[in-house]
């Protein structure tokens, strides 16, 4: 980086004695590493013609990349003392693809308020993409249902437990009947819509088809948004958890011939140290009051 700065320092004022000048080195000094970066490089750079020095293809090819090259080295070098400071925080969190983040909006508010400066990066995956992440420290934390994997460095804190609900759009006929539990009779003849994000240790298809709804051919949707419009549209009913979906133009409704429920946790590595923040965010999510968002939260260990 040095070798670089007095490059360009050169290249800028294309006289060696003011380049030596501004870096606060001898010319000698200045003009040795110039000739160090050359070889590096493979050809000359700067052609010193008297005081008319001037740069050659060469130079001119290299000066914007290396100036790009020096100012990303600058500005990491500004962020790792900012860190080591404690005034830059980051927090990696992997979230089920089936979780609805307003159920998190409280503990990250708080986060937010408690670390101003903090970056938040938040990953989208099933769970056994959850567990993956994990094992690759790509995050720290990870909320949703079951990985679906065996890990025994994993840990969890149970959070809630909920059921999946048959989700059908506000305006259909099944939404209009005032009943609490809906007769599996009436969804015999229905066509379903399946997330793909559901992951298999939640709601498997054989699991569903088990129970005399039909579920053997059904339309596959890999976006939210996507099945949102298709339910709304009626191109059939989908099965989510309670939680998840959560837009006024669907409704929820409970069918205890389903009979599904999923446990949602807090994941994190066992023995693998974890930053303030995820320290922070853990203590919050664990004595937060389910209750208020869904019907069977799961006490704290």
């Amino acid at each position: 980086m040095q070798q670089v700065r007095y490059f360009l320092a050169v290249a800028r004022t294309l006289n060696f004695t003011r380049a030596a000048e501004e870096c606060n080195v001898t010319q000698p000094a200045l003009t040795r590493a110039i000739k160090q970066l050359e070889e590096e490089l493979g050809g000359e750079l700067i052609r010193r013609e008297g005081r008319n020095s001037h740069l050659t293809d060469l130079g001119n090819r290299m000066q914007p990349l290396l100036a790009q090259c020096y100012e990303s080295a600058l500005t990491a070098k500004a962020l790792a003392a900012k860190v080591s400071k404690g005034e830059v925080s980051s927090l990696s969190l992997a979230v089920s693809r089936t979780l609805d983040l307003d159920l998190l909006m409280g503990p990250l508010a708080e986060m937010q308020r408690t670390f101003p400066q903090l970056q938040l990066k938040l990953r989208r995956g099933t769970g056994a993409e959850i567990a993956e992440m994990l094992k690759n420290g790509d995050v720290e934390l990870a909320i949703g249902g079951p990985l679906g994997e065996r890990w025994d460095r994993i840990d969890a804190w149970p959070m809630f437990t909920e059921a999946f609900d048959l989700v059908v759009g506000a305006d259909d006929s099944l939404a209009q009947r005032n009943c609490l539990d809906l007769d599996v009779e009436l969804v015999r003849e229905a066509r379903f819509l399946h997330y793909a994000g559901c992951d298999p240790a939640e709601l498997h298809p054989d699991d569903v088809t088990a129970r005399g709804i039909p579920y053997d051919s059904v339309h596959e949707i890999d976006e939210l948004r996507d099945l949102e419009a298709l339910v709304v549209a009626r191109f059939g009913l989908a099965i989510m958890p309670a939680s998840a979906m959560k837009s006024p133009r669907v409704r929820h409704l409970a069918c205890s011939a389903l009979d599904l429920k999923r446990t949602v946790a807090i994941y994190s590595v066992a023995g693998r140290a974890r930053s303030r923040e995820a320290g922070a965010l853990l203590n919050l999510l664990r004595s937060a009051d389910w209750s208020r968002s869904v019907a069977e939260p799961v006490e704290a260990a």
